[in-house]
């Protein structure tokens, strides 16, 4: 017999169903998050080779499921945006309190052991299974908190797995859609959603629909819960794997300890009600905690602001801004599982407690708000630098984390700029977009060359100044062998002589320049570097990505031609070093194409955001060509690999996520 549930008989009760899955789903991701972040690092943690091999793996692994919670999340909240509700980003803080989830759903932030795994296998049960909860994970109490669905307030109910209440928001649309009509029901603006593209997420799609909806809830069950025990790689299958795979190198060695001994719900001040929770008191861990803390809210709000009215471009950037936290959260949470929590616990260590702020700190959806995200990044900025004076043995963790959020702070500064152009005008025009000038001596008073403030080289010439950036060469040879008067390789001293060339073979050899290593700067009263008519990505076979468009690279512009890294082994990413060369990477050329149609418009700015330890990911319109000019696809957004992994190349597939690209 199949088990009566709970139907929503209005939207409200709807939206309230799909608040308590957004939660859930958070939650989940949250404590997979906080496992994951516990696991030892090196075989110097007490781990054989062998050990360390699997604790790799189930890192990745329970990050991977990590990652497919957070696109639940995006799911749910496209659901509820269909059904004209915000996107529900917020959620209690840890640990939660009974009574807000069912007696049988205990939500608690613990360590990677073999008892918290049994948990997370407990929690992604198929209806269909018999599974025991994990130690210490039982409900402090039982109780009922289900009220009728007659009633006119928002009600609670009851569940027993995920999939049930998964069951129930789906009666509820159904219902909805036949007393109301689906029209009616479904009333949200779909520009209010994200979709794969935007969210970096497979899979995600726009609801619009009471079938796009179900759909949608189909996609959650079949890979969280999975739509029986029996199926192959649900999460419930993962974690049992990573289970039978634990038993056995406990069964090798009982002293195996896959992760350090981390805090049970750690807080960032002193709990009223002190029992299951840790206080964080000790330095730095407690400064750490702070930060880890802002970085993960700062996220949120990045990616609340996406579901809002800000466009696609701003809505790509905002979601890579998000990724991209989480990105320089994790060595932070890392660090904290090592470091002293409290003096009275002198075995525990510190974690990171996913503290949220009491409001969503969603912001209106215009240019202003994203100033608003930069002013913060700057604060987080400011507050590592000032940590590095209180605590240098943290400096090298700090820095990283300042720098990371700078790159975030310029690429959000540019989007911002973007949306003010284009509330001030449907297009700017070409000749407007300029690189930056470089201010240097005249050529008369410039006599040496001159080090600029990104590390290039202004060599003065009589009617132009060559630029020479040593980081960006790629030894292409069109310099050498173009002008071997002018650019004399292999001699001792200055090698670079304009005033060896007219300016038009000046000029011509520079263009020739893939990589944008040589460029110049004209005071004969010509006119500088223009951008291209055509925005273009070359693909090299078994090389890297030529660019030739006015490039923006997170959040600055670096001229017009660049040379991209798709090999993952370049030592200058996401700039290519012929790391390709060294490594025999193999990519064709090649690839097939794509049918897309004629862009309405071919230049502009071409902004390019490295995700850390992801793709390129690109906003503006761009036409991706073979090597021998064949145009492989026409996009205004991408993502384009860079590990050197995707089976999909040049387009990302996730491979990043499962091969340990560092970027």
């Amino acid at each position: 017999m199949e088990q009566q549930i709970a139907v929503p008989t209005s939207r409200e009760q709807l939206w309230a169903l799909l608040a308590e899955a957004a939660e859930i789903e958070h939650h989940l991701m949250c404590c997979y998050l906080y496992a994951a972040f516990s696991l030892k690092e090196s075989t110097g943690e007490d781990l054989s080779e062998a050990e360390f091999d699997a604790v790799e793996r189930w890192r990745r692994e329970i990050l991977s499921v990590s990652v497919e919670e957070m696109g639940h999340l995006a799911i749910v909240c496209n659901i509820l945006s269909a059904l004209g509700a915000p996107a529900h980003l917020v959620h209690q803080n840890f640990p939660i309190p009974p009574g807000y989830h069912p007696a049988g759903v205990v939500v608690k932030l613990a360590p990677f052991n073999r008892q918290t795994l049994a948990h997370f296998v407990y929690l992604e049960r198929p209806d269909d299974a018999e599974v025991q909860d994990g130690e210490g994970f039982e409900p402090p109490q039982h109780y009922s908190r289900a009220l009728g669905m007659d009633r006119l307030m928002t009600a609670c109910t009851d569940y027993e797995t995920v999939g049930e209440l998964y069951r129930s928001v789906s009666a509820g649309l159904q219902r909805l859609s036949e007393s109301m009509g689906e029209r009616r029901l479904f009333e949200g603006n779909p520009e209010h959603q994200l979709d794969a593209d935007g969210a970096r997420l497979p899979g995600l799609k726009t609801v619009r629909c009471l079938t796009t909806a179900l759909e949608a809830i189909d996609a959650i069950v079949r890979q969280g819960e999975g739509a029986d025990s029996c199926t192959g790689d649900s999460h419930y299958q993962r974690f049992l794997r990573i289970g039978r795979e634990y038993d056995a190198l406990l069964a090798s060695r009982p002293e195996f300890r896959p992760a350090r001994m981390s805090a049970h719900n750690p807080v960032m001040r002193p709990p009223p009600t002190p029992q299951g929770r840790l206080w964080i008191s000790e330095e730095p861990a407690a400064a750490l905690l702070d930060l880890g803390n802002a970085l993960y809210n700062h996220c949120l709000r990045c990616v609340s602001l996406a579901y809002g009215d800000v466009g696609r471009d701003a809505k790509s950037t905002l979601v890579s801004a998000g990724v991209d936290l989480m990105h320089l959260l994790t060595p932070v949470a890392a660090r904290l599982g090592t470091l002293p929590a409290n003096p009275s616990m002198p075995q525990a260590t510190a974690g990171l407690s996913f503290a949220t702020i009491r409001s969503s700190a969603a912001l209106m959806g215009e240019a202003g708000s994203v100033d608003i995200l930069v002013e913060r990044l700057h604060e987080i900025g400011e507050r590592c630098e000032r940590l590095m004076d209180m605590h240098p043995k943290e400096a090298g963790l700090l820095e990283a984390t300042r720098a990371g959020t700078q790159r975030l702070a310029n690429r959000l500064t540019a989007q911002a700029e973007r949306c003010r152009r284009e509330e001030a005008s449907t297009r700017a025009e070409a000749d407007s977009v300029q690189i930056p000038e470089v201010r240097a001596p005249a050529a008369s008073q410039a006599t040496q060359p001159q080090r600029l403030d990104n590390g290039a080289e202004l060599i003065p010439g009589p009617e132009v100044d060559i630029v020479y950036d040593g980081t960006r060469c790629i030894h292409a040879r069109h310099c050498v062998l173009g002008l071997p008067g002018v650019f004399r390789a292999n001699t001792p001293g200055a090698w670079i002589h304009p005033d060896a060339a007219s300016v038009e073979a000046l000029v011509t050899v520079a263009h020739m320049c893939p990589s944008g290593a040589i460029a110049y700067r004209r005071h004969d009263g010509g006119t500088e570097e223009a951008p291209p008519p055509v925005n273009l990505i070359q693909l090299r076979e078994n090389g890297p990505l030529g660019v030739r468009a006015h490039i923006v690279l997170d959040g600055v512009p670096i001229g017009m031609r660049a040379v991209l890294c798709r090999c993952g082994a370049s030592r200058q990413k996401p700039l290519c070093d012929g790391s390709h060369n060294e490594i025999h990477f193999q990519a064709t050329g090649e690839p097939a194409s794509v049918e897309s149609k004629p862009l309405p418009m071919r230049d502009g700015p071409l902004n390019v955001d490295p995700e850390v330890n992801g793709p390129l990911v690109l906003s503006g319109n761009v036409e991706i060509c073979c090597g021998t000019g064949r145009t492989i696809n026409r996009v205004t957004s991408t993502r384009l690999c860079r590990c050197g992994g995707s089976s999909n190349k040049p387009f990302c597939d996730d491979t990043h996520r499962r091969n340990g690209f560092r970027s």
